[in-house]
């Protein structure tokens, strides 16, 4: 890791962000460490930003962190989720209404997302989902810094940070026609892509132990991960990524009756890619003897226990030995 990487490690590590971010962060891989190294320089301006990458990555943990490390910090985080907005209320939860504007409308009218913004960060989540009647009204708000709301004369100064985030390819809806070229411009002033789960397994772990710390924790609960769990886990896809991670920890810390974690208590997709991956360790280990085929895994199981344990003694619990057959293992490896 080179010193321009530590020196943004120690730099984000003694970043005052909130609890809930810091609680949310865990960050070990360097591409990932130049993207929060992009944001913390972003979070000054008042530059929209376009944060884009496969569900599930933690692009809402990053627009969280970009506000709490902006002079915004104080004001409100506005996270609106645009998958989960029936399109007919789109205007009115994003722009508010007033009083009787509308049949069905709340007697005291209503004050829209944007609104609720002024003076902080407005987070617009999934805005590949936004309607091509609402994106002109939206960048309409953005050129005028005023919003007006369903039945109001007058409109309404806002000021707020926007950030964006999708799935999506916005560049293909543009070409589609289904998402306004000039919309797409204002909201894409910087676009940060988080990779997925699977380009960055030196991730996996870290994040593994982060969610089993937690889980462990609001379950009042001990349980470990056994060694071919974390085998499993760093060989397995995630197509979920780190949500599905996230998810499945949660599950095996509840369901599981024993205090290990073994992989038979995986879903079947491991299964699957446990065998794939038992295939492709086989192929690579073609020519070597049965003696040493055993040797090279049992460095990865030694190496992933020791990684993912604060002590010798947890990793030897964690691969089922004593503390002595692991020392005289690390010993015959140099580990």
């Amino acid at each position: 890791m080179g010193m321009r990487v530590l020196a943004l490690e120690n730099h984000l590590r003694n970043l005052q962000v909130d609890a809930e971010v810091s609680q949310k962060l865990v960050i070990a891989n360097k591409e990932m460490y130049n993207i929060y190294g992009k944001a913390l320089r972003l979070a000054s301006t008042t530059v929209s930003v376009m944060l884009t990458g496969e569900s599930g990555t933690g692009k809402d943990v990053l627009a969280k962190f970009i506000h709490q490390s902006s002079p915004r910090r104080d004001q409100n985080f506005i996270h609106v989720n645009m998958a989960a907005i029936p399109k007919p209320l789109f205007e009115s939860e994003l722009f508010g209404y007033t009083p009787g504007s509308f049949t069905g409308a709340a007697r005291q009218g209503k004050e829209g997302l944007v609104q609720l913004a002024n003076g902080g960060t407005l987070f617009l989540d999934e805005i590949g989902e936004l309607p091509l009647d609402i994106q002109a009204k939206l960048l309409q708000v953005i050129q005028d810094k005023e919003v007006r709301a369903i039945g109001a004369i007058n409109p309404t100064p806002v000021d707020f940070r926007i950030i964006c985030a999708t799935n999506r390819d916005l560049r293909q809806m543009v070409s589609d026609h289904t998402f306004r070229l000039d919309l797409y411009h204002r909201l894409t002033a910087v676009e940060l892509t988080i990779p997925p789960l699977r380009e960055r397994r030196d991730e996996i772990l870290p994040l593994a132990t982060f969610f089993l710390n937690r889980f462990n924790q609001q379950n009042h609960t001990d349980k470990y991960l056994t060694a071919n769990v974390l085998q499993a886990f760093t060989s397995y896809s995630w197509p979920g990524n780190v949500r599905e991670l996230q998810h499945l920890i949660e599950s095996l810390v509840v369901l599981c009756p024993d205090a290990a974690i073994t992989a038979d208590q995986l879903p079947a997709e491991f299964q699957a890619d446990r065998q794939q991956a038992l295939i492709a360790s086989a192929s690579r280990s073609e020519g070597l003897s049965l003696k040493q085929a055993v040797a090279q895994l049992e460095i990865q199981l030694i190496e992933a226990a020791l990684k993912n344990s604060a002590s010798a003694a947890e990793a030897a619990q964690r691969l089922g030995i004593d503390a002595s057959t692991l020392s005289k293992k690390r010993k015959r490896y140099g580990l």
